[in-house]
């Protein structure tokens, strides 16, 4: 297994398989009690690249990221970021090694401003007392300002994170994402409930962002999304990896599609 040191340093030109793994998942397990929610799940996720987790409800796929990210402790197996284990570290701890995460629920601090949820997530570089005086402060609303002109969000700096339409938290959640400088994105269901033109807004960010050398898991139902963005796909299904492969080798498999369609138990 070849690990990454630095996201910079990647060939653009290189085949997904050929990238090097920045984060891997080795047998692991999550028991509920007589509930096995996953079961000696093995995954990698290769920089550079996106990858997205599929499968029909109560798959896992939540469980999973969860577990990456200090969310639950698992039952067995071990989580590699960059080549060392990250079990048993506290989820803000695992944010710091760089490995960022949106949830459903998104969780802004809703009184806040965007602006001031995207100094936030910039953690101890953006306190006003930090040192550098008016040069590092003008540096900080520079990175602000290019991130609200990223996300689309540049009209709404000064409105509060709960006065803001849906499409445009989510936006917001994903500005939280880049001001943390994550190396990996753990994004779950990211374009559920996205108008067409939020939809075609988020795709271009992602892709964006991928060619600057994000790397993305993605958990999604949105089948679009798993055709037109993913370059490596995984099922799981009752807590089990069934397949892994190029979007086409995934979607097009009849024994998955009718697991997903729930044509079969």
């Amino acid at each position: 297994m070849s690990t990454l040191s630095n996201p910079a340093t990647l060939d653009p030109a290189a085949t997904p398989d050929a990238r090097p793994v920045l984060l891997a998942v080795r047998n692991l397990g999550k028991r509920f009690g007589g509930l096995q929610a996953v079961s000696d799940v093995s995954l990698e996720l290769r920089a550079g690249i996106v990858t997205t987790l599929i499968g029909p409800n109560g798959a896992g796929k939540t469980t999973l990221f969860n577990l990456i990210t200090g969310h639950l402790t698992p039952t067995s197996g071990d989580v590699l970021y960059q080549g060392r284990s990250i079990l048993g570290r506290q989820p803000w701890q695992i944010a710091r090694e760089g490995v960022g995460r949106t949830f459903q629920d998104l969780r802004l601090f809703s009184r806040m401003t965007v602006e001031e949820n995207i100094l936030t997530a910039m953690e101890h570089s953006a306190w006003l007392w930090q040192p550098g005086g008016r040069a590092a402060a003008r540096e900080r609303a520079d990175k602000v300002a290019r991130i609200l002109d990223a996300t689309h969000l540049a009209p709404l700096a000064q409105s509060r994170a709960i006065d803001l339409a849906y499409a445009e938290r989510k936006f917001l959640s994903v500005a939280r994402l880049i001001a943390s400088h994550a190396k990996i994105w753990l994004l779950d269901e990211p374009a559920s409930g996205l108008d067409p033109r939020s939809y075609d807004r988020f795709v271009a960010l992602l892709r964006a962002q991928v060619a600057g050398g994000v790397t993305v898991c993605i958990i999604e139902h949105n089948l679009d999304v798993v055709s037109n963005v993913s370059d490596r796909v995984a099922f799981l299904d009752q807590g089990r990896l069934l397949a892994e492969g190029t979007p086409r080798d995934v979607l097009d498999d009849p024994r998955l599609a009718s697991i997903y369609f729930g044509e079969t138990a």
